[in-house]
C-alpha cells in the first residue's frame, strides 16, 4: 500500500510540480508541465511505475517535517539510532530547464542515507536508456531526457533503477539535481543546488509582501495562497485544478478524473481569492489567457481548456496503471471539456466583475468578450445543461446553472452602470429578472421548504448554498435559511457536506443523477460553502465552528485534496486542490467581515490581537 493522500507535499516551479511522500519518495511527477506524461507515476501504480526516493536506509516516513517559513521549500527531517539528517526539496523558478533539486544534510551523528531513482517516462510506460556522458548521469527515451548531477557514487540495477548509498555526517550537504530537457538538445548546463535554494526562497518570500490579507487564521489562508500560485502556469496565466490526475473520490471507485487543465470556473474563482488578497498581477495574467482561449465565437467557449488555452483534450485510460490504492481507470484528458454547461458565463462575468471591483484597470477587449458572452448567454440560458458537477447522465435544468446565469446578466448590469459603459441594460434587467422568476418558480419545492437540484428534483445540491452568496436571494429570505437547513439534513456527512446524493432521483440514469456508480467523500469546498451560509443567515457560532473543523483536515503542511472521506477519516481527491483552498481563502474573509470578535488568530488571539479572555 502507497502513502495516503495527506502524507503528500507538493513543490512546484510555476509550471509543474511533484508530489513528495513522507517516505521521502517523490511519487508523482510530470515534465516539463504539468499536463505532460509523468516520469514518475508510482502515486498511481507501483514502483516499477517511477518514483525517487531519498531517505535513510532502511528507515520508514520522516520524524517530522515542515516547509521552510512561508515558501515551497520542504524540509523533511529523519531522527535515527545513529543520528539526524533532513532532506530539502524544491524546484527553483524555471530557468533553462525544469529542475527538481533534493539536498541531503546531515545534522546530529552520522547516517546511511539511500537514494532509489526509478525513471519511467509516459506514465510509468517507458523504460530509457541510461548513459554517463562526460561523467553525468542521462536516461533518454524518445523526446525526453533527464539528467541528474550528484557528487554521489550511482550504480545501476538489474531492474533497470539507478541507487546509490552514502554517508552523512553532521554539517555535511550532499545535493542531487534532476533536470529534464529535450533529447534532441544539447545537454542543460549543471545547476547550483545551494543556489537554486537560495534563490527559490527569495522568490516566495517576495512573491508574498503583495499580499494585503490581515486577519484571523494568517498562516492557513497564506499557505492556501502559495498553493494556489503555485498552481499557476506562469508563461499563460492559466491555473489548473490541481497537479495530478486519477486520484479517486471513492476509494476503489471509478470517478477518477484528469485536473490538470485550466476550468474557466475554477480559475474564476481562483482569481477572486488572489485578487481579494491584493495579487492583481495575478488577475491580469488570468484575463489575459482568457483572453486568448475563449478568443472567437462566444457559442465555442469551452469549460476548460490546456495550460496554453488549447481546445482538444481528449480522454484516454492507461491499463498498465492499477490506479491509486486500486482506483481504476487511470484517465489522462477529460472528456467534460465537450460538456454544456451553463454555469461557466456566470462565473467567468462573475469573475471578472469581481477583478474590477478589486482595482483592475479597464480593458477594452475584456469588456467586448464580457459583452458577447452575455448577448450569447441570453440565447442559452433555457437550455438544460450538465451542471457544475459535470453530470455524465442526461442534461437537466439544474437549479444552480440558472442562478450563475441570473449572476451573468446581473453583474454586466452592474458593471455598465458602475463604469457608465453602453449597453443594452433594459434588454439585460429582463432577461435577469426572467432567470429569477422561473428559479423562484420551478426550482422551489414549496412542499419540502428547499430549493432543489434541478426542476422537478427531489434532490438537493451543495451548490445551492451559494444563493445568499451569491445575491440571488437575501440572506433573510426565509427560503435561503430553509434551503440550508435542508443541505444540512440531507447532505451531510458527520457535519460535512457531500455534493449531492446520486440515487436521490430513482428515474436518472442507472438510478443516479450522474450515470455513474458509488458514492464520493464529503466536497471539501461544499463544506466551507456551508460555512459561509451559516454566517450570512446569523449562525456565526455554528459556521465559525465548522470552519476550524476544516482546517483541521489540512495535512501537516497545509494541504487539502479535493474531498475528505469523513467515515475513513482520510483525504480523497486531486490534490492539491484549488477549489479547497480558494474556498477556505474567501470563507476567512467572509467570517472575519460577517464577526471578527468571533475569530482567533493562528496564536489564540482573536481579530483584534487580544487574548481569550
Amino acid at each position: 500500500m502507497g502513502s495516503r493522500i495527506e502524507d503528500y507535499a507538493v513543490v512546484g516551479d510555476l509550471q509543474t510540480a511533484a508530489l513528495v511522500g513522507r517516505d521521502g519518495s517523490v511519487d508523482w511527477l510530470c515534465l516539463p508541465s504539468f499536463d505532460s506524461g509523468a516520469c514518475f507515476a508510482a502515486l498511481l501504480g507501483d514502483r516499477q511505475a517511477g518514483r525517487w526516493r531519498v531517505a535513510p536506509a532502511g528507515a520508514g516516513d520522516c520524524t517530522s517535517r515542515r516547509y521552510v517559513g512561508e515558501s515551497l521549500v520542504l524540509e523533511q527531517t529523519w531522527e535515527t539510532p545513529t543520528g539526524t539528517v533532513r532532506v530539502l526539496d524544491l524546484m527553483p523558478p524555471r530557468g533553462e530547464a525544469p529542475d527538481l533539486v533534493r539536498i541531503v544534510e546531515g545534522v546530529e551523528g552520522e547516517v546511511e542515507v539511500e537514494s532509489d531513482l526509478v525513471v519511467r517516462f509516459d506514465y510509468g510506460s517507458v523504460v530509457p536508456w541510461v548513459r554517463h556522458p562526460k561523467g553525468r548521469w542521462s536516461a533518454v527515451a524518445g523526446p525526453d531526457a533527464l539528467w541528474l548531477d550528484t557528487p554521489v557514487r550511482l550504480e545501476g540495477r538489474d531492474d533497470r533503477t539507478t541507487s546509490s548509498r552514502f554517508r552523512v555526517r553532521a554539517g555535511e550537504r550532499v545535493p542531487f539535481v534532476l533536470t529534464w530537457h529535450e533529447s534532441y538538445r544539447k545537454a542543460p548546463h549543471p545547476v547550483d543546488p545551494e543556489h537554486a535554494l537560495q534563490e527559490t526562497l527569495r522568490f516566495w518570500r517576495h512573491w508574498l509582501r503583495g499580499s494585503t490579507y490581515a486577519g484571523p487564521y494568517e498562516a492557513a489562508v497564506r499557505r492556501s495562497l502559495v498553493v494556489l500560485k503555485a498552481l499557476t502556469y506562469a508563461p499563460t496565466g492559466g491555473v489548473v485544478a490541481a497537479v495530478t490526475t486519477s486520484l479517486p473520490e471513492a476509494l476503489g471507485g471509478v470517478r477518477n478524473w484528469d485536473y490538470r487543465f485550466c476550468w474557466l470556473r475554477d480559475a474564476a474563482f481562483t482569481l477572486q481569492a488572489l485578487a481579494g488578497a491584493g495579487f492583481v498581477d495575478e488577475a491580469k495574467a488570468w484575463r489575459r489567457w482568457l483572453l486568448r482561449a475563449a478568443a472567437g465565437d462566444p457559442a465555442d467557449v469551452q469549460i476548460m481548456y490546456g495550460l496554453d488555452g488549447r481546445r482538444r483534450l481528449p480522454e484516454h485510460e492507461l491499463p498498465w496503471l492499477a490506479g491509486y490504492e486500486g482506483s481504476s481507470p487511470v484517465r489522462v484528458g477529460n472528456a467534460a471539456v465537450d460538456q454544456f454547461q451553463l454555469d461557466v458565463y456566470g462565473e467567468v462575468l462573475d469573475g471578472l466583475h469581481a477583478a474590477r471591483s478589486a482595482g483592475l484597470s479597464a480593458n477594452d477587449d475584456a469588456w467586448d468578450l464580457q459583452v458577447a458572452i452575455t448577448e450569447h448567454l441570453a440565447t442559452v440560458w433555457r437550455r438544460p445543461d450538465r451542471s457544475l458537477w459535470e453530470v455524465r447522465g442526461p442534461e437537466r435544468h439544474f437549479v444552480h446553472s440558472k442562478v450563475m446565469a441570473w449572476v451573468g446578466f446581473d453583474r454586466m448590469v452592474r458593471t455598465a452602470e458602475e463604469g457608465g459603459l453602453d449597453a443594452p441594460l433594459d434588454r439585460w434587467r429582463a432577461e435577469r429578472d426572467a432567470v429569477h422568476a422561473q428559479v423562484c418558480e420551478q426550482g422551489w419545492d414549496a412542499e419540502r421548504g428547499t430549493f432543489t437540484q434541478y426542476y422537478g428534483s427531489r434532490g438537493l445540491d451543495a451548490a445551492l448554498l451559494l444563493l445568499p452568496r451569491l445575491g440571488f436571494l437575501p440572506p433573510e429570505d426565509p427560503r435561503v435559511r430553509s434551503t440550508v437547513r435542508a443541505v444540512q439534513r440531507e447532505l451531510c456527512e458527520d457535519g460535512f457536506v457531500v455534493r449531492y446524493r446520486p440515487d436521490a432521483d430513482p428515474e436518472g440514469e442507472h438510478g443516479s443523477v450522474d450515470g455513474l456508480p458509488g458514492t464520493e467523500g464529503a466536497f471539501l469546498a461544499c463544506s466551507f460553502w456551508l460555512a459561509d451560509a451559516l454566517a450570512l443567515i446569523g449562525e456565526e457560532d455554528e459556521a465559525v465552528a465548522l470552519f476550524e473543523r476544516l482546517l483541521g483536515l489540512c495535512n501537516d503542511v497545509g494541504l487539502l485534496s479535493e474531498m475528505w472521506d469523513p467515515h475513513l477519516g482520510r483525504q480523497l481527491g486531486n490534490t492539491p486542490q484549488a477549489f479547497s483552498h480558494v474556498e477556505l481563502v474567501n470563507t476567512a474573509i467572509a467570517l472575519g467581515a460577517h464577526r471578527p470578535e468571533r475569530l482567533r488568530t493562528d496564536d489564540g488571539t482573536d481579530a483584534r490581537g487580544c487574548g481569550p479572555g
